[in-house]
């Protein structure tokens, strides 16, 4: 922490003494000077906000808390503070409302759930009263350095959640909400073995705790364990067939697992229980997306934003099919919600990423840049990502991956043929080339899979700042039998996404930042280089929004600075590892479908089949963005979309530097 940050901490630790001592116009006073000096600091806005509003100024709070929650949408005190000045002001709908998209945003608001009980209660909502009333008292009965960390945990302060659940267990070895806790920031600062750890630990002491339970699914999912992430789904379910949540949950995994009629079964039988439910219809609308029934998504969808007329995900699900096109009635209904104050900060940029398609359909080229734009920005705004940290992975790799390390450890890894990687960027054409793949009889198509990154982080060590960890340092060390384990590993822990054909497509994209770590422990395995025209590449990416990760392409700058990386880094591959990759452009697979066809059969060793030209008609599920355009014949209508926006590319254009010409060599 630099010595601004170490005064601003001890200005904002010695206002909140202020506050609780009832002293609010010298806290408000003394937190002036930093949020002159820092207009957009979270904890001076918050503060000086819950000041103004005891000081019986709700003008100025309200201003103070519009201002904080252009900086941070998702601050769910903002919301609070929101409610408590409604409250007061007897806006009871109102108050009602911010109190909802605060838990929303902050499950840990013990404040905001009283709120919610008392208006209901007025409002004669019993029943709803009653369940904000047990997550109050749950909340009230956590300790004290537990709801602390709950809060760090949901404003994005994971270090201080961190080491408060860690200085908590250490005294409370076997608190379950305490390891939950942990395991959840765990989870989102990329420690997953040690999330499992916690979790499974956790519920060997209480194994008929649900939560835990549910976390446990969660986790798996994420770590892209389907099959137990199913039987833990699969055991909760019948414990309670009838249960929504239990039946939503089972649906969800049978999704992950390919068994796309047991999750639509599923979700029609929550939807038996919660009519019109509209993240249910939702969810339903994906998998129906994903198993390639695009006219019931379509339906799906609508019926989602009919029964929540801001269900963003449900909007975009359908800009993402790419081929739908908005009616005018779908366009002003975004319009409309997306103006709104109160919706929340998720549903907001889902909206905007869908606006700026609908625009973009409609030639309105200014207009759906802004939303674009505008989406970008709210995504970037809870953006760990920094360029410069992904510049020193780069480099990294760069100076401990070379051709005498590769050199050194000839004879390294584990044998097998059947892996075949493809690398790149996100929009780069990586779900066509697997498709043409997937086409032939003996490969499987399977997921974006995860296991080499996990294998990356888990290299890394403890220590998780950047420039700080211990890979790819530790390549250098590793006893030469080590990479044969974790080559072997990768191909067991992937063999569940498999369906038994020889050979089987791994297409994690960021796999080209790990290039070296996959050659030591799978010699044998194919590489191919997925590569598209920076510009179209780029701002594809910009224009997606994505599941999760890829925090890299919320930006012009920062996507093309990535791209030049991406670059400079697969050169440096091309040099230490000679004749390793086959690099396939995107452009040429339009160009010459045949020729691009029997150049990657030939680099896989594979016979040519003619199924791979008729890609468009392979009946599998696919789980990008891509999913519609490859269940159609080549087509270049997508080629130079880019140039209509170009007036407002020259960030792109100076961030890509050289790579902007220099992209095929």
């Amino acid at each position: 922490m630099s010595g601004e940050e170490e005064k601003a901490e001890t200005t904002f630790h010695d206002a909140q003494r202020l506050m609780s001592a009832g002293r609010f116009e010298e806290a408000r006073a003394l937190l002036q000077p930093p949020l002159e000096q820092t207009p957009d600091s979270v904890d001076a806005l918050y503060m000086s906000a819950v000041c103004e509003r005891y000081l019986k100024r709700p003008d100025k709070a309200a201003a103070l808390l519009k201002t904080l929650k252009t900086v941070s949408p998702d601050f769910g005190r903002a919301f609070q503070e929101e409610g408590h000045l409604a409250r007061d002001a007897g806006k009871r709908d109102q108050a009602l409302s911010a109190y909802a998209q605060a838990v929303r945003a902050n499950p840990g608001l013990e404040a905001s759930w009283r709120g919610q009980e008392q208006i209901l209660r007025a409002m004669g909502r019993d029943a709803e009263a009653a369940q904000a009333k047990v997550q109050a008292e749950r909340l009230a009965a956590l300790p004290r350095e537990l709801l602390a960390a709950t809060n760090f945990l949901h404003e994005g302060k994971l270090l201080k959640a961190e080491n408060l659940c860690r200085r908590f267990l250490q005294n409370n070895p076997k608190h379950v909400e305490g390891m939950r806790l942990l395991a959840d920031v765990g989870a989102r600062m990329g420690a997953l073995d040690d999330a499992d750890f916690l979790l499974e630990s956790a519920i060997a002491f209480e194994p008929d705790n649900i939560q835990l339970r549910l976390d446990y699914i969660q986790l798996l999912r994420k770590r892209q364990k389907f099959e137990a992430a199913l039987e833990q789904a699969k055991a909760l379910y019948y414990r309670d067939p009838e249960n929504p949540l239990f039946q939503s949950h089972y649906a969800i995994e049978s999704l992950q697992t390919g068994d796309f009629e047991k999750a639509l079964a599923l979700f029609d039988k929550v939807l038996e229980t919660l009519p019109n439910d509209p993240a249910t219809l939702t969810s339903r609308g994906h998998a129906l997306k994903t198993w390639g029934r695009r006219d019931d998504a379509i339906r799906s969808y609508r019926a989602a934003f009919a029964a929540k007329p801001d269900q963003g995900d449900a909007y975009y699900g359908l800009a993402n099919l790419k081929t739908y096109k908005f009616t005018d009635d779908e366009v002003a209904a975004m319009r409309a919600e997306e103006a709104r104050s109160d919706i929340s900060y998720q549903d907001r940029y889902h909206l905007c990423f869908a606006l700026g398609k609908a625009f973009e359909d409609r030639d309105d080229i200014e207009t759906a840049f802004a939303y674009y734009a505008r989406g970008n920005e709210l995504k970037r705004l809870k953006n760990a990502y920094r360029t410069e940290d992904m510049d020193k992975e780069f480099r990294a790799q760069m100076e401990v991956c070379t051709r005498e390390l590769f050199k050194a450890r000839t004879g390294a890894g584990f044998d097998a043929i059947d892996p075949i990687f493809i690398v790149g960027l996100p929009r780069a054409g990586s779900t066509l080339l697997e498709q043409i793949l997937a086409s032939h009889s003996q490969v499987d198509g399977t997921l974006e899979l995860p296991n080499i990154l996990s294998l990356s982080q888990s290299l890394r060590g403890r220590r998780r700042v950047a420039g700080a960890s211990a890979y790819p340092k530790v390549l250098e060390e590793l006893p030469m039998e080590k990479f044969a384990e974790m080559g072997k590993a990768y191909i067991e822990e992937t063999r569940i996404h498999r369906a038994g054909a020889p050979f089987f497509i791994d297409k994690m994209p960021n796999n080209f930042r790990h290039i070296g770590l996959i050659h030591l422990i799978l010699p044998n395995a194919k590489i191919i280089d997925a590569r598209r025209e920076p510009m179209a590449c780029c701002f594809s990416g910009f224009k997606q929004l994505f599941a999760e990760g890829q925090e890299f392409t919320y930006g012009l700058e920062e996507i093309g600075r990535y791209y030049r990386g991406y670059v400079e880094l697969m050169r440096h591959w091309d040099e230490a590892l000679p004749g390793r990759i086959l690099r396939v452009q995107h452009e040429d697979v339009l160009d010459d479908l045949e020729g691009q066809v029997r150049r990657m059969l030939a680099y896989c060793g594979l016979p040519f089949e003619g199924a791979c030209l008729d890609f468009h008609k392979t009946d599998r599920s696919v789980r990008t963005a891509s999913s519609e355009q490859v269940r159609q014949p080549i087509n270049k209508s997508g080629v130079d979309q880019w140039r209509r926006f170009e007036p407002y590319l020259d960030p792109l254009k100076t961030a890509l530097g050289p790579a902007l010409t220099e992209y095929r060599s």
